[in-house]
């Protein structure tokens, strides 16, 4: 149909609107959503924008012309960040083949290249970091993009996006890329609150259909039923009567078929029969045969994911052709030529490289990083063809495959086993159906006795959850933002935090039922009014008298008569008082008491509604103050003697402003009071090693004989006591108290910046090879910031105590 001249005059106009985007999607080789259009629109608009869309939808395009849009202007700059540094590595690599390595940077707190460029991908952490310190860096930007922003609600790191997103300059555009998550109008309302013009456009449209299917056994049924071509919602027939009993055994070997149909009282938990299920190197190569590789196979335990691939391996399974064998062994020799020698065989170098050969690998946090990047690069190449991970894969790598498998529905939480989520079953199976290369996706869970059907629909169904800010203020924002802002005005911008936003929307709920309340108590009130005399006064007596005759005296004052003399000279008070009061005598009394009886109860339901919205009201900013009160006695702050400002940081508070970090007043206070300066630089990391280290909850503090020798047995002792009192001083004032110090990860430091073998520190660390490198970089990341406040020799020991731990496999980086 020819388009009318009206219709055609307002596409010229739209087209003239946006020169930019024109020129932009010219270089694209697809076409784009309407999301992504109205996206881009908003973006040259000058707007910020919120972009909630489903893995894999496209959503890294409205980044993509941010870029695009800063390069063609003079000077301005644009920051990626991202949440996890294998994010970060792998937007700088895409960034430095479209522009070039002079226009590209990378910052992640342990890797720092060329960070002066006009596109600098980083860690949210380090821009944080920047706002504090006021880092020349921020000049001349023009657009922050916060890429997987819904991280927000990660409950150990999400604070920093709000600290961003709060601090950022007015001037700077904001383009946040969300999974779709139910509440993104709640989050773009807070946007728009705190950084002014803000669009929110949410897609709920998956660009390649998926899929959802159930194997049962050795057969793969539609978790849906399909009418007419079409996918319904109510559950597949088929796989109901399947996953009831037809085919297979049962447990006792009988067939399920002679047993007959389970009894009406039954329920899916006590069913009996198991159904023999497909295993790893079968599913595989079902897999292979219905064309539905690449696939990943998500298992919630690293171990489970290392024996999935010696289980395929010794299988005899094999996904590629001698030709891909062949690259595959050319990339890894690359991409590993750094690591030594004699550490391959203890890394598991020659056991990996096979099953890479194979196409089948492992990935997840305890693998070493140079052997993750290999894999997903293997993988984007279409190499590798089948990956077992667990879920931290799901964290925006891009590692899109054809299908997505899931072996269980639930997962360890640390302390017991719990279901997934509807939004983690929907961020796990987002990675089937790679956009551009497949026209649908596949999403496969393995049955199991006692699993409803039902229950699967119910997570495939919901494709959203909501965002939840897990905001608190901390030591090191305290004095920072009171440098900069003051008490005073430090409050009012905590009170713009996400987490504020939030409760009080929940305020308003509240206050709404007290309101309903108020008006109950109101009309009940009236129904108590009596001609005789105030109906009300004579309830309150009455109630006072119930509440004491039900009242027990404590079992220590029961033999004392003074106790019970008073109890009685109260009641025979309140009697007294009942009977001469004029309503006592009202014909209609019981009924006038029933609407008293309405009355209080209702009022003591209000009273505790009214409780919770004071709880409510500034609560981010009561928690702020009572962390200034605690500053204010350890002499990290101080009255301001002149000035707008009410508090000043004393220099104890700098040093304290540039510690980052759980246990950065801890770290301030040891440097303040020079506990660690007679350690050597070894000792130092093993001392660092003891403020970073998390133990697994099965593990138990090392005795003192096992630790590091000479000074740091009592700097660790004089560590520990102060750690004591500041968990004293946290209770005294009711705000977050640390965890205890763990020192098991001390002597495995210490012989490695001694230069011990890998060999040795994973086998005395009990830690994986990823694991390690984790852990040395948290260390790295603190004997930093160290070296950067301390003076003098104690300075020097710090640089020392890094560079003995940045060595080997832990200064090896893959990103170049």
């Amino acid at each position: 149909m020819t388009p009318s001249p009206s219709e055609r005059f307002a596409a010229s106009r739209s087209r003239a609107q946006l020169q930019q985007f024109e020129l932009f999607r010219r270089e694209l080789s697809f076409d784009l959503d309407e999301f992504q259009i109205a996206s881009c629109a908003s973006v040259e608009a000058g707007k910020s924008v919120l972009v909630a869309a489903p893995t894999g939808a496209g959503k890294t395009v409205v980044a993509e012309f941010g870029v695009f849009l800063a390069m063609r202007q003079p000077n301005a700059k644009i920051f990626y960040t991202a949440p996890i540094k294998a994010l970060s590595n792998q937007k700088f690599s895409e960034f430095v083949r479209r522009y070039g390595e002079s226009e590209v940077g990378l910052l992640t707190g342990d890797v720092n290249i060329n960070p002066r460029a006009r596109i600098v991908v980083m860690t949210t952490e380090v821009l944080r970091n920047m706002l504090y310190a006021g880092s020349d860096l921020l000049d001349d930007l023009a657009y922050v993009i916060m890429d997987e922003v819904h991280y927000l609600a990660d409950r150990f790191r999400g604070a920093v996006w709000e600290e961003v997103i709060i601090h950022l300059p007015s001037e700077v555009r904001l383009i946040s890329l969300s999974a779709t998550v139910s509440n993104a109008e709640e989050f773009g309302d807070w946007l728009q609150t705190v950084r002014g013009d803000t669009d929110v456009i949410v897609s709920e449209e998956r660009p390649t259909p998926l899929f959802q299917h159930v194997l049962v056994g050795q057969r793969l049924y539609d978790l849906f039923e399909t009418r007419d071509g079409d996918i319904a919602d109510r559950v597949n027939p088929d796989l109901v009567r399947a996953t009831q009993g037809g085919g297979g055994r049962r447990e006792d070997g009988r067939d399920r078929d002679r047993v007959g149909r389970r009894g009406r009282g039954s329920s899916w938990k006590e069913q009996r029969f198991q159904t023999a299920r497909a295993d790893r190197a079968g599913l595989t190569r079902m897999l292979d045969d219905a064309d539905m590789l690449p696939a990943i196979n998500f298992i919630f335990s690293r171990k489970g994911c290392d024996q999935a691939v010696s289980q395929v391996l010794r299988a005899g399974v094999s996904l590629t052709t001698r030709e891909e064998r062949d690259e595959i062994r050319w990339i890894v020799e690359d991409r590993c030529r750094n690591l030594l020698d004699q550490d391959l065989a203890v890394l598991g170098y020659y056991e990996w490289t096979e099953g890479l050969e194979r196409g089948i690998a492992a990935h997840h946090a305890g693998l070493l990083p140079a052997f993750k990047e290999v894999v997903e690069e293997l993988f984007q190449r279409k190499l590798v063809k089948l990956v077992f991970a667990t879920e931290t894969l799901a964290l925006g790598i891009n590692m899109p495959a054809r299908t997505v498998v899931l072996e269980k529905l639930e997962k360890f939480n640390g302390e017991s086993r719990v279901p997934i989520t509807p939004g983690e079953y929907t961020q796990l199976t987002g990675r089937a159906g790679r956009r551009g290369i497949d026209v649908e996706g596949h999403a496969v869970v393995q049955w199991v006795g006692g699993m409803h059907p039902q229950a699967i629909a119910s997570l495939a169904s919901r494709r959203s959850y909501p965002m939840n800010s897990s905001f608190k203020p901390t030591f090191n924002m305290a004095v920072n933002l009171i440098d900069r802002f003051g008490r005073a005005r430090t409050r009012s911008v905590l009170e713009s935090s996400f987490a504020q936003f939030q409760a009080d929307r929940a305020v308003v709920d509240l206050a709404k039922r007290v309101r309903q309340q108020e008006e109950a108590l109101a009309g009940y009130e009236e129904g108590m009014n009596c001609h005789l005399g105030d109906f009300f006064e004579y309830s309150r007596i009455r109630r006072e008298l119930n509440d004491l005759e039900r009242k027990r005296i404590p079992h220590d004052e029961a033999h004392q008569h003074a106790a019970r003399e008073r109890r009685q000279a109260k009641l025979t008070q309140l009697q007294t008082a009942l009977k001469r009061h004029p309503c006592h005598v009202c014909p209609d009394r019981e009924q006038h008491a029933r609407w008293g009886e309405r009355y209080w109860k209702l009022k003591h339901d209000n009273d505790k509604l009214t409780r919770q919205i004071e709880s409510r009201t500034g609560a981010v900013a009561q928690v702020f103050d009572r962390i200034t009160e605690l500053l204010l006695d350890l002499g990290y702050l101080a009255p301001a003697d002149s000035g707008d400002k009410d508090l000043t940081v004393t220099d104890h508070g700098r040093t304290l402003a540039r510690i980052y970090g759980e246990r950065d007043l801890l770290i301030a206070e040891c440097l303040r009071r020079q506990v660690w300066n007679e350690l050597n630089p070894q000792q130092l990391a093993a001392m660092a090693a003891v403020l970073v280290y998390e133990p697994r909850r099965e593990e138990e503090t090392l005795e003192e004989y096992q630790l590091p020798r000479g000074a740091f047995r009592g700097a660790m002792q004089t560590t520990e006591k102060h750690w004591q009192s500041l968990d004293e001083l946290a209770e005294k004032y009711r705000v977050p108290r640390s965890s205890r110090l763990a020192t098991n990860l001390a002597p495995a430091i210490f012989h490695w910046a001694h230069g011990a073998e890998l060999e040795r520190v994973l086998e005395e660390s009990n830690l994986a090879a990823g694991d390690f490198v984790r852990w040395c970089k948290q260390v790295l990341d603190v004997l930093d910031q160290i070296e950067k406040v301390a003076e003098g020799k104690f300075a020097t020991t710090a640089r020392q105590a890094s560079s003995s731990v940045r060595r080997g496999i832990v200064a090896y980086s893959g990103v170049g």
